[in-house]
């Protein structure tokens, strides 16, 4: 059953509005410091919060989009933290929308790493389950939505860093088609692989939004997709517990009118992925090359990382980036006739934090590897995605069900989950760390 709490913004009048956002506030208070989700509360600006598409939508921004008054700190590891004058793009277009910043979400180093890890600020904790991986590296944004503090969460995506919390949480999560032009007010990662994504409890939430935050694709209505395709070599990879969820998140889908097939990529999927990996770690590294990487506060095993990158040669990386449009051409191709492709977000169930640390004796780094294995190659075809909750393990924590459009099909993917969540309840449950809190709330 649906928490009552949740609903629609668009559905609320004024009055409404002023009382979530008043609910909004007391949640951030609570639960906000507990999760270790926020980086800082955001003070109170000039923007009319009354008016506007938007008007008093209470969001969370990710710790690497700069304001003018304010420089944000890249989980905590910016050498220095002067403000460029300068606001994110997309920040300007949410004040001007009437949206009301809330606060600064935590993120893992960097933006470069799938768990929610952070050597320097310590892991923002999964609201379903304490001892999980909250998953990153969009960490705080997903759990704080997750938590009912903010209705919408401002995430970057490079490998999968808005989909992987947003499963590992509980809500949707959008990642837009790629190869916008850069903002010089946000952290740079691999910057052909980099996005900015949302995340909302509902799919109607984060279409609301689509029409303010990427205009040349949301300002119309858009039609359900009709035909699928299940990437079924990769649904053989998950874990039984994932296979079971996918397989519900499907059927349901099957109710609303989609008509999924099944394909496999075969070797085309290790020819992409191995290509994201190489553009992920070349780009990554020279964004953050020396000497900025030297005065870095990152950690020993984040270096490490990003010296992979200088491994990678410029005519190895042009290679890469010079397959990028036969790839996604011959992707399509494999999906015969269909637009919309359908795979779990993780092969794995959610890990447990303790083999995600590297201090850790239980540390697991394939586990980092599989976290994104299912993600990375989206970003690397810059074509946009979907994470939607299709169901919960054994532990009761969330499950995520991946949905990949073509270009500029954000309307579309959203049109298709919001049809699912009108018929299913997975998006609309409560999680245990609000729960405790709210003893008021339906049981789910």
């Amino acid at each position: 059953m649906a928490d009552a709490r949740f609903q629609d913004w668009t559905s609320l009048c004024e009055a409404e509005r002023r009382r979530e956002m008043a609910a909004c506030r007391g949640r951030l208070d609570e639960v906000g410091p507990a999760l270790n989700a926020v980086v800082q509360l955001a003070g109170p600006r000039e923007a009319d919060s009354t008016s506007g598409p938007l008007a008093g939508l209470p969001y969370a921004a990710k710790d690497m989009l700069d304001r003018a008054d304010r420089a944000s700190g890249w989980g905590g590891v910016r050498p220095n933290g002067t403000p460029g004058g300068v606001t994110a793009g997309v920040l300007q277009q949410l004040d001007a929308a009437g949206a009301v910043e809330l606060a600064v979400s935590a993120m893992t180093e960097l933006a470069y790493e799938p768990s929610g890890y952070n050597a320097q600020r310590g892991r923002t904790l999964n609201p379903w389950h304490p001892d999980v991986v909250s998953g990153g590296s969009s960490s705080g944004s997903a759990a704080l939505v997750a938590c009912g503090a903010v209705v919408l969460g401002i995430g970057s995506d490079t490998g999968g860093s808005v989909r992987i919390p947003a499963s590992c949480c509980g809500i949707t999560g959008l990642k837009p088609t790629g190869g916008a032009e850069r903002d010089p007010a946000v952290m740079p990662l691999a910057p052909s692989m980099d996005t900015i994504g949302f995340m909302a409890r509902s799919a109607a939430e984060l279409a609301m939004v689509l029409p303010v935050v990427c205009p040349e694709t949301g300002a119309s209505p858009a039609e359900p997709f009709g035909r699928a395709a299940i990437l079924v070599d990769r649904v053989e990879e998950a874990s039984a517990g994932v296979q079971r969820a996918f397989a519900a998140g499907v059927e349901a889908l099957r109710a609303t009118g989609v008509r999924p097939g099944a394909v496999r990529l075969g070797d085309l999927f290790g020819e992409i992925d191995g290509h994201a990996l190489t553009v992920m770690q070349a780009e990554s590294a020279r964004a953050h090359a020396a000497p900025s990487a030297e005065e870095l506060r990152i950690s020993s095993t984040l270096k490490r990382r990003l010296a992979k990158g200088f491994e990678i040669d410029d005519a190895a990386l042009a290679d890469s980036l010079a397959a990028r449009a036969g790839l996604a051409e011959a992707f399509f191709a494999r999906l015969g006739g269909a637009e919309l492709a359908l795979l779990p977000v993780m092969p794995l169930e959610t890990p447990l934090a303790s083999q995600a640390d590297p201090t850790s004796a239980d540390f697991q780094p394939r586990v980092l590897y599989a976290m994104s294995r299912f993600t990375r190659f989206v970003n690397f075809l810059q074509l946009p995605a979907l994470s939607v909750p299709c169901g919960f393990d054994g532990r009761g924590v969330p499950i995520g069900l991946q949905m990949i459009g073509p270009p500029g099909s954000e309307a579309r993917l959203l049109a298709t989950a919001a049809r699912l969540q009108w018929a299913t309840a997975w998006h609309g449950r409560c999680p245990p760390a609000l729960a405790r809190s709210h003893p008021q709330s339906p049981e789910s």
